[in-house]
């Protein structure tokens, strides 16, 4: 994947899931550090699931004057995503999906999304949900994949740009810390054993 051009993607659109308001995408780092979070779909479980683990970060995000955002490729499941609360930062809604097809997030096709999905480190991360009470859903698209762009203040630079392999890949919130440059002080989320009861979301 070539590297990530900030001046290409930062004219992008997105849409303020509270206010409906269009923004583009380079307004987000333009005064502050920014955290931006791509799902793969509101209603999935372990998008759930990652989402309350990166959100353990916003205090210190916040006290660092870094934003935490969540970018979802549709609108379907964000009234249900805001309203459990999995999600401490701001949301918008990629309604073209541009953002992610720029930054490299693939699309499953529907013979790919299967071993995918039935992999060992979604089932892990699918059963720490269930142990958290975290349940998701299969409304929406379900092909799309997420991952995670931090960019410096100002656009300066892009301190990390992850790309999910699997459904069940996510970045571990030191890594998160450790490329802002800043020190926190939470317990992140033990990654469970895998279990063959356990169904993927």
């Amino acid at each position: 994947m070539a590297p990530v051009d900030l001046a290409k993607i930062s004219s992008n659109r997105l849409k303020n899931a509270a206010s409906g308001e269009n923004v583009e995408l380079g307004s987000l780092w333009r005064e502050q550090a920014v955290v931006l979070f791509f799902l793969r779909r509101f209603g999935c479980q372990i998008c759930r699931w990652t989402a309350s683990e990166v959100s353990k970060l916003e205090p210190s995000l916040k006290a660092n004057g870094v934003a935490l955002v969540g970018v979802g490729p549709e609108e379907i499941g964000v009234e249900e995503f805001k309203a459990g609360g999995f999600f401490k930062g701001d949301v918008y809604i990629d309604e073209k999906k541009k953002s992610y097809k720029d930054l490299g997030f693939k699309r499953y096709n529907a013979l790919s999304v299967v071993p995918a999905a039935m992999g060992k480190k979604v089932r892990e991360v699918s059963s720490k949900a269930s142990a958290e009470g975290i349940q998701g859903n299969f409304t929406g698209d379900l092909l799309q994949s997420g991952g995670m762009l931090i960019v410096a203040k100002g656009g300066e630079k892009v301190l990390m740009h992850f790309i999910q392999d699997s459904p069940g890949d996510h970045v571990p919130l030191e890594d998160i810390a450790k490329a802002l440059g800043i020190s926190v002080s939470v317990q992140a989320g033990q990654r469970p054993q895998c279990n063959d009861d356990v169904c993927t979301r």
